[in-house]
């Protein structure tokens, strides 16, 4: 399976916005991410989100971009931002089988779960900026997996202009 990680864009502070949607900056580098994404080739079965609207606004254009259904996202809290990676891992593995999946969600999760799936001793820091688009690939029968490529924003962005 290839799971694919991002971090949703860069959003509003709580002092503008308790909510803390996507600020125009965070709407306009998800686009672009969207059309790199597109331009890689990238489809999706399954788009997972975190119920915050910074990460289901960017799960949103995402899936917009590469021709996933936007009624067919899957929300929960299992990719919110302090979840346990090995909880996000067994909800991945309810969907063994599927072939290419992308997660929206936050940090620390995120990268703990990137961590998780590609050590299986001692946890590295992993960092996914906002925007950010990382590519794991993993068989669910083992332990662990292998990082194809991880692209920040400013990648995506020179992608995004070809």
């Amino acid at each position: 399976m290839l799971i694919h990680l991002m971090q949703h864009g860069i959003c509003l502070s709580k002092e503008l916005d308790p909510n803390q949607p996507l600020s125009p900056v965070g709407r306009e580098q998800i686009e672009k991410a969207a059309r790199a994404a597109q331009i890689l080739g990238l489809h999706f079965e399954l788009v997972v989100s975190s119920p915050k609207i910074r990460a289901l606004e960017t799960a949103r254009i995402m899936a917009e971009q590469t021709g996933y259904p936007l009624a067919r996202i899957q929300v929960t809290e299992v990719v919110k931002a302090m979840i346990p990676a090995r909880k996000i891992l067994d909800y991945i593995r309810d969907y063994n089988g599927l072939e290419s999946i992308l997660i929206v969600g936050h940090l620390p999760s995120l990268g703990a779960l990137a961590s998780h799936i590609l050590t299986t001793k001692t946890p590295v820091d992993i960092a996914i900026e906002n925007g950010g688009l990382m590519q794991l690939q993993m068989d669910m029968k083992e332990t662990c997996g292998t990082l194809n490529w991880y692209l920040t924003p400013t990648q995506l962005t020179v992608i995004s202009q070809s």
